[in-house]
């Protein structure tokens, strides 16, 4: 059974950071491409940012030179490190494994979700 389990989200002032981690279970994380997402209220789920199998990283214009995304292929777990946050960073941020099996078949697995809130 796949486990996508989210961490670290919170209420922070703007300007803070908070440090998300998703340890994941059930699969070979090695070879799954790791994301974060994020949906804010009334909006629909936005790629924040992504790191291949071989750490190529890729992020929005929006979080760009703020946001890090790095992963620890020893333990399973991806984390987002987010500095200089900003209210309209406020959203339920999911962890996403994703994995293309052939050119029509996709793995792709979810974590429940943390809630960031941005604000004073």
């Amino acid at each position: 059974q796949v486990q996508l389990v989210e961490s670290g989200g919170g209420l922070v002032q703007p300007g803070g950071s908070l440090r998300l981690s998703c340890a994941a279970s059930g699969i070979i994380f090695s070879i799954y491409r790791m994301g974060w997402y994020r949906q804010a209220p009334g909006k629909q789920r936005e790629l924040v940012a992504t790191a291949t199998s071989g750490d190529i990283t890729n992020y929005a214009d929006s979080v760009k030179g703020r946001f890090t995304i790095s992963r620890d292929n020893a333990k399973n777990t991806v984390y987002l490190q987010m500095n200089s946050l900003k209210p309209e960073d406020t959203a339920v941020y999911f962890c996403n494994a994703r994995r293309r099996i052939t050119v029509a078949t996709i793995d792709d697995y979810w974590g429940q979700g943390t809630q960031v809130t941005v604000s004073s």
